[in-house]
């Protein structure tokens, strides 16, 4: 296929200035009602390009014309046998995915780490989730996300009724699981597995990164596009090979999942998002390497930083070289705070902080001076918190809250019921002491990353209250919860 072509770019910029009267949707008329205060931020060319589903423009749950021609090339440019276009981010297709492979009462093997998405896709679906822990890393005092093989054969031979397998690889800080091999066991039993790959949209274009999850053998990968290509936030591809999935099913999943007006805006970014990685995506993330190791190595020297290299955590082990993540835990501060300064004070904002640690993004669209402006900006926060010179007693860092921190992040809670049953049943908000031993009856996780602590179904354990109590006095945010302070909890009403 000719990847240097854009159909539906090209049938969106036509349909942008041909003149004719609008009597559809959007209200705005291809930018005639909108105020100065719209045209200011946005100018006015995105707005003529606001288009609704025209004739010209195809319909993406029913392509057969410039959608259909835009995602065959992306399918062919991903490595896939089919990709569906997303407009409502990486967690609609999650949810379908779930949706496509398992109903009430399936069991899936999931890896904990995964995303709030795969709880609301196991309570659409009635699903019944099997969860594998990712190994914890006292040293950076987070989950590694590298979920061991043999921890999913284990579930496999204890639950072989297993419907899928779905894995969250790689990471926010670019940690990658052995997709192929866990592909392998999940095939042996007849059964998909399942990537959200949602920080890997850029794996397929440079032999210097991880194969990607297709490349590897996973029978569906979602991708958020817009993470670390050029597609606008929201634009996500899901992408489908071998014949596991029924690729009906997964289309009506969409459908479920998606809303019924979906943004052209998005949809043709992910079209440019394709030919930009299919033409020129090799040189691109070239480039992309060598700021990112500008930035790894004048980070490694400085004082109180440690810097996240995966090849030296596990020798046999291949990371995403385009992330960068460093711990700040010896200058006394927590990931919060030091995210705080970086952003207030020198400019600089993080993709992610948690409790000790700053996760950056280093993709396409940095520039050198973004990386020397990142490296002054740590090297003062470096020169403005000295190194201890002797372990902390500040308490994020003492060995009993690491040991708590451990379990809530590998918790293996006794599940009682489904997040479906949990969802629909009778709930009651208890004071947080009072809910302890309940049965959760909400998602509650930090934000990012978006990993659920608690999840609906499970017991409340005093690691994952100690843990997400740690969050909020750090200055962290928890989503989810139907109280943010965390003072209750939603708990499953006794029967």
């Amino acid at each position: 296929m000719d990847q240097s072509t854009t159909p539906l770019v090209d049938a969106l910029k036509h349909c942008a200035n041909r003149p004719n009267a609008a009597f559809h949707t959007p209200g705005h008329k291809r930018g005639q009602g909108i105020t100065h205060r719209h045209r200011d931020l946005f100018g006015n060319a995105v707005f003529r390009a606001d288009l609704p589903e025209l004739p010209d423009l195809d319909n993406l749950f029913a392509p057969e014309g410039v959608i259909l021609q835009a995602q065959q090339l992306a399918a062919a440019a991903f490595g896939a046998k089919q990709t569906w276009f997303l407009t409502n981010g990486s967690t609609c297709g999650i949810e379908a995915a779930i949706l496509a492979t398992c109903g009430p009462g399936d069991k899936i093997i999931v890896s904990r780490n995964a995303h709030s998405s795969v709880i609301s896709g196991l309570i659409l679906s009635g699903a019944v989730p099997i969860y594998v822990s990712p190994p914890y890393s006292r040293e950076w005092n987070m989950p590694t996300g590298i979920i061991e093989p043999i921890s999913i054969a284990h579930q496999l031979q204890a639950h072989p009724d297993t419907q899928a397998v779905l894995i969250v690889s790689p990471t926010y800080e670019g940690l990658s699981s052995y997709v192929g091999t866990i592909a392998e066991l999940a095939h042996r039993n007849n059964i998909p597995l399942i990537v959200d790959e949602a920080h890997a949209p850029h794996f397929a274009f440079h032999p210097g990164l991880p194969p990607s999850a297709l490349a590897q053998g996973a029978d569906i990968a979602i991708q958020s596009t817009h993470k670390v290509l050029s597609a606008f936030t929201q634009a996500a591809m899901m992408h489908v090979q071998g014949d596991r999935i029924d690729r009906q099913r997964l289309s009506q999943a969409l459908q479920l999942t998606q809303s019924t007006s979906p943004s052209y805006l998005l949809l043709g970014s992910l079209d440019a998002a394709r030919h930009q990685m299919a033409t020129h995506g090799n040189a691109l993330l070239q480039k992309t390497f060598q700021l990112a190791k500008r930035a790894s190595l004048a980070l490694q020297k400085l004082p109180g930083i440690r810097v996240l290299r995966p090849s030296l955590e596990r020798p046999d082990f291949h990371g995403d070289c385009t992330r960068l993540t460093i711990n700040v835990a010896k200058l006394d501060l927590t990931g919060f705070e030091a995210d705080d300064i970086l952003h207030t004070q020198h400019g600089v904002t993080a993709e992610l902080p948690t409790l000790h640690n700053l996760t950056f993004i280093i993709s396409i669209g940095n520039t050198a001076r973004d990386i020397e402006r990142l490296i002054h900006a740590v090297t003062t926060l470096c020169q403005a918190y000295q190194p201890l010179a002797k372990a902390t007693s500040f308490s994020f860092y003492s060995d009993a809250m690491c040991q708590l921190l451990h379990q809530a992040l590998s918790n293996q809670s006794e599940s009682c019921l489904s997040p479906r049953q949990a969802f629909f049943a009778p709930k009651v908000s208890l004071p947080l002491q009072q809910a302890m031993g309940q049965i959760c009856g909400e998602t509650i996780c930090p934000y990012p990353p978006g990993i659920p602590v608690l999840r609906p179904g499970e017991r409340i354990t005093a690691g994952a209250i100690a843990y997400l109590q740690a969050t909020l006095t750090a200055g962290g945010i928890i989503t989810g919860c139907s109280d943010p302070k965390l003072k209750t909890i939603l708990v499953v009403e006794a029967c």
